[in-house]
């Protein structure tokens, strides 16, 4: 079987149970082999989806933020060795045993800094949260405590919604304008916005069911993991919402596809692209066996559906992405289902059908 016909049987399966719809792009070599919108948009609206769908991205926030520092790094405009506090002198979080330890852009990018999510409430995660200006938000995570010494454990964390305060210090403006600078702007990223580009094309989001369940307002969603996560559905329309470097963007696949194949291709300096796709923290300890680079996990045991060495990553609102640079295949889904559409069988089900 061709792999556009494993990839709809994939997407037809998952639909109306455990997807309510959803964009599914895949590019090999540069070139896009296989582009579907499926199932809807707003189901009590009959929207159909549409594969230039605006989706809240979550952590998909993540990358676009880091390529903008690893631009920024090939221009001379920071190092990866620079402490916080040369951008931003106020961020001095303190260890367990008080004593104050630096953190550097390289533990930022590899979430090995020491901060977490356990502020969430105090401070804007993206998700949620309190509305806060962006440098009161980043100002109260400087005031939790580190998890642990900077470059000794790995913990997914605020990491990058600091290494957005750093970026917005340097350029001298807020974050939305730094990216739009360095990433979105020069890749054609129109949609990628800290707000919706067309609320008409906004994606409505569904939690897991089955059948998934609508979702409105302040939403407490319970993972797969026991974790609890919550949700505010109407915040990426919310102007004052602190921009979250680590999850407050919205945009579409397209938009996420221009930003990855660009990542895999020229963008970078060799050196900075080798280093972003590579393993950043050793043999550091993780919830699974993956490594971790600059912009994801990286595959290193055989026997799942994601090749060995490919980098992937996703989005709490319900997306998954993943660069194989050994055969230069690109996926990027993007559905209005979580957790599914981030971390749930349809990942796999969809990276099986490309990877055969």
């Amino acid at each position: 079987m061709a792999m556009d016909a494993r990839l709809d049987a994939v997407i037809e399966a998952a639909l109306g149970e455990r997807i309510v719809g959803c964009v599914v792009l895949v590019a090999q070599g540069g070139q896009r082999v296989y582009a579907r919108a499926a199932g809807l948009a707003d189901r009590e609206a009959g929207r159909v989806m549409q594969e230039d769908a605006v989706f809240r991205l979550a952590s998909v926030t993540k990358p676009i933020v880091a390529a903008c520092a690893l631009r920024m790094m090939d221009l001379g405009l920071l190092g990866l060795d620079d402490p916080v506090t040369k951008y931003l002198p106020g961020f001095r979080p303190m260890a367990a045993d008080g004593v104050e330890r630096p953190i550097l852009i390289r533990h930022l990018l590899s979430h090995t800094s020491g901060l977490g999510y356990e502020g969430a409430g105090y401070y804007s995660r993206g998700l949620s949260g309190p509305l806060l200006g962006f440098e009161e938000n980043i100002a109260r995570m400087g005031e939790e405590v580190l998890l642990f010494p900077p470059g000794t454990a790995w913990q997914y964390g605020v990491s990058i919604d600091v290494l957005g305060g750093v970026l917005a210090a340097i350029n001298g403006s807020d974050l939305a304008g730094v990216l739009a600078r360095y990433v979105t702007g020069p890749l054609g990223m129109v949609d990628t916005l800290f707000g919706v580009s067309d609320v008409a094309r906004l994606a409505q989001p569904y939690q897991d069911g089955p059948p998934p369940q609508r979702m409105e307002g302040e939403v407490t969603v319970v993972g797969r993991d026991g974790g609890v996560t919550p949700f505010s559905v109407g915040r990426i329309l919310e102007p004052r919402a602190p921009q979250s470097g680590g999850a407050g963007m919205a945009g579409t696949a397209g938009d996420v596809m221009r930003l990855l194949e660009a990542l895999r291709g020229e963008f970078l300096s060799p050196g900075l692209r080798d280093a972003a796709f590579g393993n950043q923290i050793g043999d550091l300890p993780r919830w699974d066996s993956k490594r971790f680079g600059y912009l994801g996990a990286i595959t290193v045991e055989a026997g799942g559906a994601i090749p060995l060495g490919a980098v992937d990553w996703g989005g709490a609102w319900g997306h998954n992405w993943i660069v194989d640079q050994a055969t230069g295949t690109v996926i990027v889904v993007c559905t209005n289902t979580l957790f599914e559409g981030c971390n749930g069988p349809f990942r796999e089900e969809v990276a099986a059908a490309v990877f055969g």
